[in-house]
């Protein structure tokens, strides 16, 4: 069935910390290359249809010819991109220092490895006015501007001071902390009132939506709650009504889906599963970062191996870690961990015909991620906390078969949406989650079909073109107080 096509009026400006495109060098020519992710695939037909324009850093700096480039691409793509150019300093403190060593872990609720530091929260401050004033130069009258998560969660408030007018959207990738843990941060009262600048704020999850609700009611006294329903909240504050609601953000269900369909996967999956003796897979594919819950998944799978001595030889787990933020000691230190436990694992267990964990440090083309996720016939993902998690919707995706379990932690924000059928955990209950992992392993067929049937029916209702529908809608009636609830 056809796509409904999202329809908006107005001009969107898109604003993010990073350009959806991704310039390198190759044989000494620069080259410009659209991103991929399911937002950017969303919104290329509104952003076409209205010659909107895409603002951010574009990941380079002056030694690459960053206008020719960004020309180019707005000639090719239909729309407009537009550079904020950051230097060394502003990268390490605004982006490496408060962006990822204060806001990520704290609002994963992860505080040992928060960072409070004066300087780096000053040039957070800074370059959130600099976006601000960058976006300034853009607007027109009747635009509609819409920021995107944690790193620019001030730039409303610096429009607003700038005298902008339009309608200001923000939407919150990350998961929201509760008051209890947003309380650490030395400049919680800034930086809660700098979101209230926003007309419409989106959040992932019920949960994050009313965490931010109860931090802004018990921090401001000023604000007030004119109406709660079941997908949004009013809130009053300084003579403006602000829209909070949560929207479970997707993915693309069928491009994941005709892909796994695809000869080229089939093949690829076969050659996969054939290579590793036809035994049951257990798939893992996260970024390196402490917030997956990697080495808890490790020692669940370890003693997993200890507890029932029949998955021996007959199961496997294959741990795809993508490469990030390499030069951080937090991660230099996480991947150092996560390379003694596989080494232990496979010295203790392992044998001449059987590898327990199949380790690899890199990223996958396109082919082979959907290959691994179709072959697979368990994914284990156990995200200590997570916005969303669209790994998980992109495994059920390409379960084409319908004979994979979902094994999910019930602290990602998938787990709303898809916790009725995936096999919920505890990803620090080590023990609870190596039952599970049994427990999936030994799963009849039928209840594997039934199962990952109902899943994959839940991501393709629930799929990036719905949630940007339901947005888009909301952004149209950012200054009404009808009902918001998705048609």
């Amino acid at each position: 069935m056809a796509k409904q096509k999202q329809k908006i009026n107005k001009r969107l400006i898109v604003v993010s910390n990073r350009l959806p495109v991704v310039i390198d060098k190759e044989n000494d020519q620069w080259r410009i290359q659209p991103g991929s992710g399911g937002l950017v695939t969303a919104l290329n037909p509104i952003l076409k249809e209205n010659e909107s324009l895409w603002i951010g850093w574009p990941g380079t700096g002056k030694e690459a010819p960053i206008q020719e480039l960004l020309d180019q691409f707005g000639s090719e793509q239909g729309y407009k991109l537009v550079g904020v150019p950051l230097n060394q300093q502003e990268i390490e403190r605004y982006y490496w220092g408060f962006s990822n060593g204060t806001l990520w872990p704290l609002l994963h609720d992860l505080l040992g490895y928060c960072k409070f530091d004066l300087e780096d929260w000053q040039t957070y401050v800074a370059v959130n006015k600099k976006f601000a004033e960058a976006i300034t130069k853009q607007t027109r009258e009747n635009d509609i501007i819409w920021i995107h998560d944690y790193q620019l969660s001030m730039v409303g408030h610096f429009l607003k001071k700038l005298g902008v007018q339009l309608p200001l959207a923000y939407f919150h990738h990350i998961p929201f902390p509760s008051l209890d843990l947003l309380r650490r941060l030395p400049w919680k009262m800034e930086y809660t009132k700098a979101l209230l600048a926003f007309d419409l704020l989106g959040f992932q999850t019920l949960r994050d939506r009313r965490n931010f609700v109860s931090t802004v009611t018990n921090l401001i006294p000023e604000a007030s709650i004119l109406r709660r329903q079941r997908n949004y909240t009013l809130v009053k504050y300084k003579k403006r009504i602000i829209q909070v609601g949560h929207f479970p953000i997707s993915i693309d269900f069928n491009e994941f889906n005709n892909a796994a369909h695809s000869q080229e996967v089939q093949d690829a999956a076969w050659y996969l599963h054939e290579n590793l003796h036809e035994r049951q897979l257990i798939l893992g594919i996260d970024r390196l970062d402490y917030t997956k819950g990697i080495p808890e998944r490790f020692l669940a799978y370890e003693l997993a191996l200890e507890k029932y001595p029949e998955l021996k030889q007959k199961i496997s787990l294959l741990q795809v870690v993508v490469p990030s933020r390499t030069l951080d000691p937090d991660y230099q230190n996480l991947k150092e961990q996560l390379d003694q436990i596989v080494g232990r694992i496979n010295s203790r267990f392992g044998n001449a015909g059987w590898i327990p964990i199949h380790y690899v440090f890199r990223s996958l083309d396109n082919t082979q991620l959907v290959a691994h996720y179709r072959t697979s016939e368990i994914a284990l993902i156990t995200p200590l906390r997570d916005g969303m998690n669209l790994v998980a919707k992109e495994y059920c995706a390409c379960s084409v078969e319908n004979n994979g379990v979902l094994i999910l932690s019930e602290f990602a924000g998938a787990a709303d949406q898809l916790g009725e059928k995936a096999l919920l955990v505890n990803p620090y209950d080590i023990e609870k989650t190596a039952d599970t992992i049994y427990r999936a392993f030994t799963m009849p067929l039928e209840e594997r079909q039934q199962r990952m049937q109902w899943l994959r029916n839940q991501v393709q209702k629930n799929d990036v073109h719905r949630w940007l529908r339901y947005f888009v809608r909301t952004l149209d009636k950012v200054n009404s107080t009808t009902d918001f609830s998705p048609k």
